[in-house]
């Protein structure tokens, strides 16, 4: 293998991904699209269904908690899959049409590393969005706090893991930022519904929560439910995830494109 292209080539000093993750942040920070879909959004959802006043009530519909607490991991799975599918992919693809990714490989910065500071990048946002929603529910409207804080934390890696694989294979595929949001958004809108932002998985008929179970944001719901309010670990749904993982990385290592 070229050393260009290794992931650690001799060439290249190992402060040079440290800047390269600096400036992809500085680029976040002044297009925040990742903010704004990953962050502000799930942290908006959050404080209007905790002011809702029947959010705050049990409801047998939902395995008799309250519906607030039936939609915290909801919006926990909202944050990865905003990132997953309608963030990353879009700049990996802007980066492509505008020839970032071939200009880079003329030069020692090896091009995946653009990509693992991207994923660096929208990581980071998914871990201070989650925070911000399990912190804020809790404190301002009285979700309950995880029975299990390690089996939540392993859903939520596992979940990003599967998520961001898919958005990868988005962005190996797509040929420009515009095929990107457009393949993005239709993976999106069915995965949310499928994770019950609009019908809790609960109160799904058979066959809905069904395939729900095998889709990767309905596994995740499950996975950070089952952590939150029983304290258990649900491994149908990691290994579901982990699936995801699995399958969608090698798709996007084998189909990625340079230029």
């Amino acid at each position: 293998m070229n050393a260009r292209w290794s992931l650690l080539p001799e060439s290249t000093p190992r402060a040079a991904f440290g800047k390269l993750v600096g400036c992809e942040a500085r680029l976040a920070w002044r297009q925040p699209v990742g903010l704004v879909a990953g962050l502000g959004l799930p942290v908006l959802l959050l404080v209007i269904f905790g002011s809702i006043p029947t959010f705050s009530q049990q409801s047998a519909d939902v395995g008799g908690v309250t519906l607030f607490n039936a939609y915290v991991p909801i919006l926990l799975a909202f944050v990865i899959a905003a990132l997953a599918c309608l963030t990353l992919p879009g700049t990996l693809a802007s980066y492509r049409e505008l020839g970032i990714l071939r200009r880079l490989s003329t030069t020692p910065l090896p091009p995946p590393w653009l990509l693992a500071a991207q994923v660096v990048i929208n990581f980071a946002i998914t871990v201070a969005a989650e925070i911000i929603v399990v912190v804020v529910g809790i404190l301002a409207f009285g979700a309950s706090s995880p029975k299990n804080p390690g089996w939540l934390v392993l859903a939520v890696l596992l979940s990003t893991a599967g998520l961001f694989a898919i958005g990868l294979t988005i962005a190996a595929v797509a040929g420009s930022a515009r095929i990107a949001s457009v393949i993005g958004g239709l993976v999106f809108y069915p995965l949310i519904f499928f994770a019950g932002m609009w019908l809790p998985q609960a109160a799904m008929p058979g066959v809905l929560r069904q395939v729900s179970d095998y889709t990767p944001l309905g596994a995740s719901v499950e996975a950070m439910q089952d952590a939150i309010q029983r304290g258990t670990l649900s491994a149908a749904a990691l290994g579901v995830l982990a699936g995801y993982a699995v399958v969608f990385g090698a798709l996007a290592v084998r189909t990625f494109r340079w230029e």
